[in-house]
Order: C-alpha cells, then sequence, then structure tokens
C-alpha cells in the first residue's frame, strides 16, 4: 500500500534522515547494546517524511529508513536476516506468517502507551492474525475495489464482473500481485478468497486467462497515475490511492463491488532479530500519538486506525468519507487475507505463473 512518487523521494533525500545507508551490511551493535538510532523498513511512500525528522528532533533517536514495494519482497530479506531491521510494517496475512515462522517478538506496550488511540475494532481485527495482539500495532487500513472513469463508463459500476466487459478492451488496469488478483476472480465466483480449493482455483485461474487478453497492464502504483491521466477506463485500486486520485481528478470513482472484497490491515512489527527494541516501540509509540497519524494520513491519504487523529480532522467531507472510512456493516463478502501455509502460497504462485505466461 503506497503512495505519491517523487514527491517523498526527494524529500527523504533532503532531510536529515538516513535513507539506506549501512543496510546492506546490517547493523553493528554488539547483542545487548541499543544505540540511539532505530532502523525502519515500510513501504515505499507511506509516512510523511517530516514525521521522520520530528521523531529525532523528539527523542534523540536516528532513523536509518528503507523501503520495500511488496509484502513478498520484504519477507525474505527479513527471514534472511542480513539487515537487522528493528521496524517493519508488514500486512495482515504477511504477519501470520511471520509469527508463525517466529520471525516477530512480542511488543512491550509499557513502552506504547499510545496504542490507547488505536480503536477497538481496529485491534479487534489485527487479533485475526495476531492473537493476543502481542505482535502488531494496526497503522493503516483500508479496501479494495475498483476506480472508474465516469467520462469513459457510461453506466452504474457495482460488480468485478465490469473487468469482463469486452467494451473496456484495453482500458483495464489489474493489480500486479497474485493475492490481489485471484481475489478478484474468486469473489466474482462467489469464493472465498482464501480459497485452498484446487477446483474454485483452477476456475478463477481460467477467468484470469480469460480476461487477459482485455488488460490493458498489470500494475501496482502505476494504477493511480494512469487513471489520473484519463489513460484507462476501469482499474482495480486501493482505497488510500482512489482518495488521492480522486483529488486529482474530480472524474473519477470508487466502488466496493457487491461480491465482497479484501479490507485489510498494515501494522508495525518488531523482527526477532531487532538490535534497538526499545527505539523501535519509541518509534512505534510516537506513530500513535493523535497529531502525528493525522500528519501522515493527510500526506498518504490511507485510512488510519486511530480514532483520536481521525477525530482531529477539520474537513468534516474526508472526516466521513465512505471511502476512507466505510462503514463495513453495510457490506457483504469482506474478508481479510490469510497466510494460507508455504504449499498454499506455492499454489497460487503457480497458477499465477500460468496465468501470466498464457
Amino acid at each position: 500500500m503506497k503512495k505519491k512518487g517523487l514527491k517523498i523521494a526527494t524529500a527523504l533525500l533532503a532531510s536529515s534522515v538516513m535513507v539506506f545507508p549501512l543496510l546492506l551490511n546490517g547493523c553493528t551493535s554488539a547483542p545487548g547494546a541499543e544505540k540511539k538510532e532505530v532502523y525502519v523498513y515500510n513501504w515505499g511512500e507511506y509516512l510523511d517524511p517530516d514525521v521522520l525528522d520530528e521523531f529525532t528532533e523528539e527523542t534523540g533517536i536516528k532513523v536509518i529508513y528503507d523501503e520495500f514495494e511488496t509484502n513478498e519482497v520484504m519477507y525474505p530479506k527479513v527471514e534472511a536476516g542480513a539487515v537487522q531491521y528493528d521496524v517493519i510494517c508488514p500486512s495482515d496475512y504477511m504477519i501470520q506468517k511471520m509469527i508463525e515462522n517466529d520471525l516477530l517478538q512480542e511488543i512491550n506496550f509499557d513502552n506504547v502507551p499510545n496504542i490507547k488511540n488505536i480503536g477497538n475494532q481496529y485491534m479487534e481485527s489485527a487479533s485475526e492474525f495476531d492473537p493476543g495482539n502481542k505482535y502488531a500495532v494496526p497503522y493503516c487500513w483500508g479496501t479494495v475495489g475498483i476506480l472508474y472513469n465516469k467520462t469513459k463508463v457510461d453506466e452504474p459500476i457495482d460488480s468485478w464482473s465490469v473487468l469482463w466487459d469486452e467494451k473496456y478492451k484495453g482500458d483495464i488496469l489489474m493489480q500486479n500481485s497474485v493475492r490481489d488478483a485471484f481475489m478478484v476472480a474468486l469473489k466474482l465466483k462467489g469464493y472465498s478468497m482464501n480459497s485452498l480449493d484446487d477446483k474454485e482455483l483452477e476456475e478463477a485461474k481460467n477467468l484470469l486467462i480469460e480476461q487477459k487478453p482485455l488488460v490493458q497492464a498489470y500494475v501496482v502504483d502505476q494504477v493511480r497515475d494512469k487513471m489520473i491521466g484519463n489513460e484507462a477506463a476501469i482499474g482495480v485500486i486501493y482505497s488510500g490511492e482512489a482518495i488521492y486520485t480522486q483529488r486529482e481528478n474530480s472524474d473519477l470513482e470508487y466502488v466496493i463491488p457487491k461480491e465482497g472484497t479484501n479490507v485489510w490491515i498494515d501494522c508495525w512489527v518488531i523482527p526477532k532479530n531487532a538490535q534497538n527494541k526499545e527505539n523501535a516501540e519509541a518509534f512505534i509509540n510516537y506513530m500513535c500519538k493523535p497529531e502525528v497519524a493525522l500528519k501522515n494520513f493527510d500526506f498518504i491519504t490511507y485510512s488510519t486506525p486511530n480514532v483520536e487523529a481521525r477525530n482531529l480532522i477539520e474537513d468534516e467531507e474526508i472526516r466521513n468519507s465512505p471511502i476512507a472510512f466505510p462503514d463495513l456493516s453495510e457490506y457483504d463478502g469482506l474478508e481479510t487475507y490469510q497466510y494460507l501455509g508455504a504449499e498454499g502460497d506455492q499454489k497460487y504462485a503457480d497458477l499465477w505463473k500460468q496465468v501470466k505466461a498464457e
């Protein structure tokens, strides 16, 4: 889950925050020797860079910052342990995988008193992949849906089926993500997006192969840019990106399809091999401050689980936005991704290769 390209990259490079240095060689601290630094591994373009400088000013803890594009890129790097990060921001199912593979350590919540600002409903949702809420602190959440251009689409959109409509051939953008792509196809067929049933997965694979000639491109961040630039009619997108695109292009509309979708949560976690655990907890606690969470929300436009931060949003339209803060009770078929085990991951990966190979 990510955001606005060059703006943040330039800001980070211009700031006093250290970006990428020393990471190839890992941390050099002796075991148990905690230094005034914290190594953070986050999604690309996923917080306001000013927040990092302000954290350092307040705490004296220097931030060494690295970015990843997908959970699947992040995981093997952390698993290998070549780089010892202190704080990471994975998604729900990946957190479950990391817990099961003993890659995370429990957070000392005495050092994170600002956890009180995270809404109970989000902590309950996190408990589905982090039983007992021991390892993860919710940072952002949202849905996956359809973004369409009202000047190119002359019909009401309420179903994933529009992504198979021949009249939009060459004007459809799909996520270049195995789980998101299969989620769309599985939901359209009425199945769980966590299905491991061979028959259901084969049907979903065939649907994606059938759709492929209609797809302009399989992309990630480019959905946002192409839709803003009127380069496509319809795209599968994260809700936070949808809010930003609407600010840039008023012809764009976002919907959660009637068949259901993914409700995702990204959380801060601390790896097992973190060298600066207390600094990591200080960083997480800082991110849970209402004014800091609001600043990040304003910058990245992804929904905050911080209820006090939401209360600080002055723009009533944004504070009550059905995109940023939908009433999930109004929708059917909502699920959170689950870790499907090594065999399940491989099954999806093999089927996705077949889709791409056609």
